[in-house]
C-alpha cells in the first residue's frame, strides 16, 4: 500500500445511500458517501450554498441532496448542479479490498480542489 493513502473504514461502515463522517482537528470535516452501486466519494461535508452539512443529505446516483434547501451536488466533482452554482472540495478516494482509503496529504489539507 503506498504511504500516501490513509485507511479510514470498511465499505460496510458507509450506509448504502448514506455517508460516514471523517473528523479533522482544526479543519471542516470531510464526508464519505456510498451510494447504490457501491460508488465510494469523498467531499468537503460542506455544502457551497450555505455549508449545509452534505453527509446528512439523501444520497441518490451520483448526488447528494443537501439537507438546508435541497441543492443537488455531484459527487464526483463536488459542484452544484445547474441552475445552483458553486462547489465543494472533493477528497481523492480508493476502495481496496473492501476497505476505503482518503489521499493522506489531502486528508490533512483542504482537498483536492
Amino acid at each position: 500500500m503506498d504511504a500516501s493513502w490513509q485507511s479510514i473504514c470498511r465499505i460496510d461502515d458507509i450506509p448504502v445511500l448514506g455517508a460516514r463522517v471523517v473528523a479533522r482537528q482544526a479543519m471542516p470535516n470531510v464526508a464519505i458517501f456510498r451510494n447504490a452501486e457501491n460508488k465510494v466519494f469523498a467531499l468537503l461535508d460542506q455544502c457551497p450554498h450555505k455549508q449545509g452539512p452534505l453527509s446528512q443529505g439523501i444520497v441518490f446516483g451520483e448526488r447528494v441532496a443537501c439537507p438546508l434547501h435541497n441543492w443537488n451536488i455531484e459527487l464526483g466533482t463536488g459542484c452544484a448542479h445547474a441552475p445552483d452554482e458553486g462547489c465543494t472540495t472533493t477528497f481523492r478516494v480508493k476502495l481496496e479490498d473492501e476497505c476505503v482509503f482518503l489521499d493522506a496529504g489531502e486528508l490533512h489539507s483542504l482537498g483536492a480542489n
